[in-house]
């Protein structure tokens, strides 16, 4: 478990570290910055190298809403759950330090008036209601912890995991960072707020809720409806655990 912690720990900092970094140092920088599609591919690329280094060890889940949700599609043991999301939240924390600290060396920074936190209204990148900002949270979430599920079955091809999943995460933030500056992962969301301040911690509920909640709807979802064809035997427990093993990168299946 200790291992698995400590990989969930950096796994989490890499990706808040370099997709929150690109959105605050890189994305607007004079003439040559990234703009939205670069911070969009710096979130997924995040992800898809902490899958294939880390993975094989933690599972590769560095987001509560992606605990959660394999918890709910059956692939990953209730009593986990806990120290997973406080350790995914302590490395989000860590590395929106670092950044901070990076940040302010710059003259004129000012963490509040974003920080890469997430908001809806007023704090939207397009001034976008919370109306707006729920659904595309829970859509958003629901749908990559559904291609999480999907890239990771048994069945899928092997090897491959880690790539379409930094792909979908990549797809979700260039559809949703206009809307509410993509959270789709509570922990990448709590520690730039903790240093925006006030404003980015009121409206944190919502980036707990509605990833939380889309996840689950996809973990749910998958395993009730689509994990199995017609006459194909449920692969649980030790069996699937083993499948995993074999699987290689961004391994969620840990017993």
């Amino acid at each position: 478990m200790l291992r698995k912690l400590i990989a969930e720990f950096i796994g989490t900092f890499w990706l808040v570290l370099g997709g929150c970094g690109s959105a605050v140092l890189a994305a607007a920088f004079p003439e040559v910055g990234i703009g939205l599609t670069g911070v969009s591919l710096a979130f997924g690329l995040t992800v898809l190298t902490a899958a294939y280094s880390l993975g094989p060890i933690s599972g590769g889940h560095f987001n509560p809403a992606v605990t959660v949700g394999l918890w709910a599609g059956g692939r990953f043991p209730a009593k986990q759950i806990g120290p997973y999301v406080l350790i995914q939240v302590l490395g989000a924390i860590a590395a929106a330090g670092v950044l901070y600290a990076i940040a302010s060396g710059k003259p004129g920074f000012d963490a509040t008036a974003g920080f890469a936190a997430n908001g809806y209204g007023e704090h939207s990148p397009g001034g976008y209601a919370l109306g707006s900002a729920l659904i595309t949270e829970v859509v958003m979430t629901f749908m990559f912890v559904l291609v999480i599920l999907g890239a990771t079955h048994t069945r899928a091809p092997v090897g491959f995991a880690g790539l379409a999943i930094g792909l979908a995460l990549t797809l979700v933030h260039l559809i949703s960072i206009p809307v509410t500056n993509t959270s789709v992962n509570p922990a990448r969301s709590t520690g730039p707020a903790l240093f925006a301040g006030t404003w980015a911690l009121g409206q944190l509920w919502l980036f707990w809720l509605a990833p939380l909640l889309g996840g689950s709807l996809a973990g749910v979802l998958y395993r009730t409806m689509l994990e199995h064809e017609a006459g194909e035997p449920a692969v649980t427990g030790e069996r699937r655990h083993r499948s995993g093993e074999r699987r290689g990168a961004m391994i969620p299946a840990h017993r």
